[in-house]
């Protein structure tokens, strides 16, 4: 069977660990591949290339860099379609989706190409008598990503273009889970041009991460996942000395007040609740259907959630894959029966479903919920999977203390045709990501991605101008180039700028 080897200063090495772990197919159930899992020494081993291509990567031209990050856009436009199928064979999700997800990864690329703008840095002339300032930024040196599994091109996309666009070198944790796309995208690197040991990738589970977290030649670690592992990541790091971006779980609401075009709200809900099965951090988990568009609202979902066809992600026409793991797919499935014992109402049921063909894949369908009350398991935990809770509310008003009463704040949208509606909204909601008439709010990679409260662990967002503020740290530089004959009198008191 195939084992997925790390890649370590610019090839596969196959580590020092033994330990290997499964890679499942989720749309057979079967294993595909077997992944190393690093130890200590492996991580040791990727620093120190990575410590090694610092010392000229650091060096190299603006112009050098970007030119590789040029080239590499290309290579991901021309690779799509195959790093799609990579994603989709160990993901589930559809390569359709996959495609998009490397398509929102890209864009990242792209601002990483112009970062000849973003670096300038600024001058002031004669800020005292014969004195000017000027400031600009410099890289942190080997900085670290550790990524889940939703999202194994994209989320990663979200971090190593900046990184090493603004001069540092970097060290890739994926998820274990779909390692592959991890180990395609560093040779597209290659490819492009980028130095041995500049991009080095290192899988695991808990002792990799723990050798990242707590390393003393790494200067910085990214993580996206769950709230509780975004605490302990960011916990650890900074006990460590580290700079940490750790983006933690989310509970995201769609808010449909009753001036809403509801075909047009319920189209976009579902594909927020049910595209990529659920699995992502900025699915719509909770519609909150206000006065009178409740009943009426519910119906179209319902009709809406019935057409969706659930199948392998690599087959065309297929709407929802299968559950990344068969842990996930009972995960889900027992909460929606906690649900219906805890009085919510099961509109659409999707449990027990079976794929002709693909009888032991980590199949679910879709399953909507009526009449879910905020002290509902269902409503409370991140599920991770296509279930979409209705919960009703009279006022939007009260759906706003609703929203802001939960402990996460990653992202939520509203539907209205009313502007004074949508500027309440957005003023008075305490999360950091809002979509008006938008269902799923991730911002273009020129802004930052980022959440409130339990969403975002720290005060680090990801990529756009926070992105560049994370991977490098500034310089000011004040100058005095007096005359040769020019007698310059130095006082002994605090230096002011007369």
């Amino acid at each position: 069977m195939k084992t997925i080897q790390h890649w370590i200063n610019g090839s596969l090495a196959a580590g020092t660990s033994p330990e290997t772990a499964p890679v499942f197919n989720p749309a057979t159930g079967q294993e595909q591949a077997r992944v190393a899992l690093a130890s200590a020494a492996d991580v040791d081993t990727a620093v120190a290339a990575a410590s090694a291509a610092f010392e000229t990567w650091a060096e190299s031209s603006l112009t050098q860099r970007t030119q590789v990050m040029f080239a590499f856009r290309q290579l991901l436009v021309e690779h799509e379609e195959e790093l799609g199928r990579i994603i989709s064979a160990e993901h589930g999700k559809t390569v359709d989706d996959a495609r998009g997800e490397i398509t929102r990864g890209r864009e990242v690329v792209e601002f990483a190409c112009g970062l000849g703008d973003v670096l300038k840095g600024s001058f002031s002339d004669q800020v005292s008598r014969g004195v000017d300032v000027h400031n600009f930024r410099q890289p942190l040196g080997v900085v670290a990503g550790i990524t889940p599994f939703n999202f194994p091109a994209m989320v990663p996309l979200w971090m190593h273009p900046i990184a090493i666009a603004t001069g540092n070198t970097f060290i890739l944790k994926p998820s274990e889970r779909d390692p592959s796309a991890a180990v395609f995208v560093a040779e597209l690197y290659k490819r492009a041009g980028l130095p041995d040991g500049v991009f080095n990738v290192v899988h695991g589970g808990k002792p990799a991460v723990d050798a990242i977290l707590t390393h003393s030649g790494i200067e910085a670690v990214s993580f996206v996942g769950s709230t509780p592992i975004a605490r302990y990541v960011h916990e650890t790091a900074t006990a460590h000395g580290k700079r940490v971006q750790a983006l933690g779980g989310a509970k995201n609401h769609a808010v449909v007040l009753p001036d809403a075009d509801l075909e047009f709200a319920a189209n976009h809900i579902t594909a927020g609740a049910y595209g990529s099965a659920g699995e992502r951090c900025m699915a719509v988990s909770v519609a909150v259907a206000v006065g009178d568009a409740a009943d009426a609202l519910v119906e179209v979902l319902e009709r809406k959630a019935r057409e969706i066809k659930v199948g392998p992600g690599d087959v065309a026409g297929t709407d929802m894959g299968p559950l990344v793991t068969k842990v996930a797919q009972e995960r889900v499935e027992n909460a929606v029966g906690a649900a219906a014992t805890q009085g919510a109402t099961v509109v659409v049921d999707g449990r027990g479903l079976k794929v002709d063909g693909h009888e032991e894949g980590f199949f679910t369908g879709p399953s909507l919920l009526d009449h879910v009350t905020t002290e509902m398991d269902a409503y409370k935990e991140e599920l991770f999977g296509p279930v979409l809770a209705v919960i009703r509310a009279e006022s939007l008003d009260q759906a706003i203390d609703l929203i802001n009463a939960n402990p996460y704040g990653n992202g939520t949208a509203l539907f209205t045709a009313s502007g004074e509606a949508a500027r309440r909204f957005q003023r008075n909601i305490k999360v950091g990501m809002i979509g008006i008439n938008v269902p799923v709010p991730v911002p273009m990679s020129y802004y930052s991605f980022g959440g409130w409260k339990d969403s975002l662990i720290g005060d680090s967002p990801i990529h756009g101008p926070e992105g560049i503020r994370f991977y490098t740290r500034p310089k000011v530089v004040t100058t005095r180039w007096p005359q040769p004959a020019q007698q310059v009198t130095a006082g002994f008191n605090f230096p002011t700028s007369s």
